[in-house]
């Protein structure tokens, strides 16, 4: 008798609305340079992460679609007690307004 496999979980995505963008924060450097280990009680919030998602955009006055400044794969700085953290299958995301970011990073 064949036993039949259970079907793979799908990943639950994330979509942004209007002026919103889904980022992964990304992780603070856990040994300094002198090779001091940082724990975890003293780490601040990260305040870098990578876009995954971007939402169409706001609408201004006139109806018309104010475009994002940012695309996924974008690399930015963020306020530093903005968003809303979010864990999805077992992943971290945080959801920021628009104008919560404060610059692009450019490597």
């Amino acid at each position: 008798m064949a036993t039949k496999a259970a079907p793979a979980k799908a990943k639950t995505k994330l979509v942004p609305l209007a002026d919103r963008i889904v980022i992964t924060p990304l992780k603070q450097e856990e040994v300094t340079a002198s090779g001091l280990v940082i724990p975890d009680t003293v780490k601040e919030k990260p305040q870098q992460g990578e876009v995954v998602a971007v939402g169409p955009g706001r609408l201004d006055d006139n109806g018309k679609r104010v475009p994002m400044d940012v695309v996924v794969g974008d690399r930015i700085l963020y306020a530093k007690y903005t968003g809303t953290e979010v864990k999805l299958d077992n992943e971290d995301y945080i959801v920021l307004n628009d104008k919560d970011i404060l610059a692009k990073l450019v490597v």
